[in-house]
């Protein structure tokens, strides 16, 4: 995630007390193996013996030992990998991130001078002045900048959990910048988290405001700076519909019983059924890693309901795709009762959002909904 340095606020061009460092938080993946042949023998006696199972050795030889707790033709390992970069963030998912605001300044910074050193007529409030600074009421700000809004938008920010050896600190009452400070001595540091629901492709930019008090024993100033990420957004998943009426196949039995039904509707004033719609979704894996689909639901507008027809409704397990890979997803929708779909003024049936919910291999939820899905009415 590359950032940008901003200018600061105060006209001051010391260096700041205060150091900022922003790291994004993600889960780490198993590391694979593969197992290897074991290398042939230029031994004679090999070569004229009865022909076997050629061995394998690990491929991991860190986890090579006597107990034989190397799964050896398993592909996963035991070994889990870190993130080397930032990696790709994806629609859907949620983007979070830590805040870390360090005081990393030394006990005195100003020169170390002993009263032998000074002038026999310094003044005590000369001498007050070579006094270590103190850093007080440490805040930070955060704003997210998304691609399809003009204005910025205000980021609450979770407290971490209490310090056990007294290096960080949480700052309670701090949330999205707002409430009260926390002091911060030399080597402490003020975490935050941040957590952000990413719904729209594009570049966002994450702006990080630490404002603090810069205090002496003489004097104090509040001093700010403002640094700026930028990541880029993808999509996850490329979602595809087509939307038909309902044709139920006919026999000759059923058009003898149409044909009656015609009749009896005609002579009790023209009864009306509901109508029925088939909708299907093709959902195409277009990120980096595998995903198991959680669940695909309508969330319909009233006046209609839908049958589901996917692996939920069969008892099938759960889906898993692979990167390039589409499942295909059908339903039924059908009105309540006859006409009470809703219809726009251009004469369009709207039914509802559709709402996707996946898994990665390592267990990150992600979760995303279309636009509204319809069709044109037959008159």
């Amino acid at each position: 995630m590359s950032h940008q340095r901003y200018p600061s606020v105060d006209p001051a061009k010391e260096p700041h007390a205060v150091s900022l460092k922003v790291l994004r938080l993600s889960r780490p993946s198993l590391v694979s193996q593969h197992p290897l042949l074991a290398p042939a023998s230029s031994s004679p006696s090999s070569t004229s013996s009865t022909t076997t199972t050629t061995p394998t050795i690990p491929a991991s030889l860190a986890y090579q030992t006597d107990a034989g707790t190397n799964p050896d033709p398993f592909l996963l390992t035991p070994i889990l990998n870190l993130p080397p970069s930032f990696g790709s963030a994806y629609v859907g998912e949620i983007f979070s991130c830590t805040l870390c605001a360090n005081h990393e300044v030394p006990g005195e910074t100003l020169p170390a001078l002993t009263a032998a050193a000074l002038e026999p007529n310094t003044s005590e409030q000369t001498q007050g002045a070579y006094k270590k600074k103190s850093i007080r009421d440490v805040r930070i700000e955060a704003e997210m900048k998304t691609p399809g809004s003009s204005a910025v938008q205000q980021l609450s920010l979770t407290p971490s959990d209490p310090p056990t050896t007294g290096t960080a600190v949480t700052g309670v009452g701090v949330s999205g910048g707002g409430g009260g400070g926390v002091d911060l001595e030399v080597g402490q540091t003020l975490q935050k988290i941040v957590n952000f629901d990413l719904k729209e492709e594009g570049n966002h930019v994450l702006a990080v405001t630490v404002s603090y008090y810069e205090a002496t024993e003489t004097s104090g100033r509040t001093r700010t700076f403002r640094k700026l990420y930028q990541f880029v957004c993808k999509g996850a998943l490329i979602v595809r519909t087509k939307v038909g009426p309902m044709t139920p196949t006919t026999t000759a039995a059923d058009t003898a019983a149409a044909s009656e039904e015609r009749n009896n509707s005609s002579s009790a004033g023209g009864e009306q059924k509901p109508r029925k719609w088939v909708m299907e979704a093709q959902l195409e894996n277009c990120s980096e890693d595998a995903m198991q689909l959680s669940r695909v639901l309508l969330e319909l507008d009233p006046g209609v309901h839908y049958r589901d027809c996917n692996w939920e409704a069969t008892g099938s397990p759960r889906p898993m795709l692979q990167p390039g890979e589409i499942q295909q997803c059908c339903f039924i929708v059908a009105e309540d009762e006859p006409g009470s779909a809703v219809e726009s003024k251009d004469g369009r049936i709207v039914f509802g959002v559709l709402g996707i919910g996946w898994r990665s291999e390592m267990g990150n939820k992600g979760y995303l909904t279309t636009g509204k899905l319809g069709t044109r009415a037959i008159r």
